[in-house]
C-alpha cells in the first residue's frame, strides 16, 4: 500500500518545490485535465485517488515512472487502462513540467545513487580485507 503523506510532510515538501510545481499542484487546469482523463477512461470513481497520486508525483513523493504501477496496485485498475491513463497524465500534466520534475527527481536520484555507491564500496572493501587462506576459490600455490 502506498504510504500517505502527513500534512506536516506535505507542507515541508511543498515549501522546497519550485514555484511552477507549487502552482501546478492547485492549478484549475491540472484538475480539469485529471477529471477529463478519468472521464475518458471510465474511471471517474477513482478521480480523487488519481488526483492524489498526481499530487504525490508533483511534490516529489511518487516518481513518474512508478505512476502506472501505483494505479494498478492501489486502485486495481487493469494494466491497459492504467497505461492509457498514465500516458495521458504524462502528456497533459507532467510533460509541461518536465524540466522541473527532472530536476526534482534528479536530486533524489543523486542522493540515492550516493547511498548505493557507498554501500557497494563498503562491500567491496570488505572483500579486500578477507584472509586469502579462507578463500575457497583460490588454489594453493605450494
Amino acid at each position: 500500500m502506498q504510504k500517505k503523506l502527513t500534512p506536516e510532510q506535505f507542507k515541508e515538501l511543498y515549501q522546497k518545490l519550485p514555484e511552477e510545481l507549487q502552482d501546478a499542484l492547485f492549478d484549475e487546469k491540472t484538475g480539469n485535465n485529471t477529471f477529463e482523463i478519468c472521464q475518458r477512461n471510465n474511471i471517474e470513481n477513482y478521480l480523487d485517488d488519481v488526483a492524489y497520486f498526481i499530487k504525490q508525483t508533483l511534490i516529489g513523493f511518487l516518481p513518474p515512472e512508478d505512476f502506472q504501477e501505483t494505479l494498478e496496485k492501489e486502485l486495481n485498475i487493469k494494466n491497459e487502462v492504467a497505461k492509457v491513463v498514465t500516458r495521458e497524465i504524462n502528456r497533459f500534466i507532467f510533460f509541461p513540467l518536465k524540466s522541473f520534475l527532472e530536476e526534482l527527481y534528479k536530486t533524489k536520484t543523486t542522493t540515492s545513487e550516493k547511498m548505493i555507491t557507498q554501500k557497494n564500496t563498503k562491500s567491496f572493501l570488505g572483500l579486500e580485507k578477507r584472509n586469502k587462506e579462507q578463500d575457497l576459490y583460490r588454489e594453493s600455490i605450494e
